[in-house]
């Protein structure tokens, strides 16, 4: 792998930790605030597959290697 896709994968990877957190701090506020549970689901199903794909670039970046 290059060097430029490397930098973009981190880049993209940096870029969905901040989305991550945001959902993190929004279901926060919707519990807080007493919304809608189906709404609060919704958010929390969002926020599942972006760990999953966070995931996934990682597994990109570092891949295991056996030995």
């Amino acid at each position: 792998m290059s060097d430029q896709d490397q930098a973009e994968l981190r880049l993209s990877h940096a870029r969905l930790k901040t989305e991550h957190a945001d959902f993190d701090a929004a279901i926060t506020a919707m519990l807080a605030m007493g919304c809608n549970p189906l709404q609060i689901q919704r958010m929390k199903k969002k926020k599942l597959a972006i760990k999953d794909k966070l995931k996934q670039l990682e597994d990109e970046i570092l891949p295991d290697i056996i030995a």
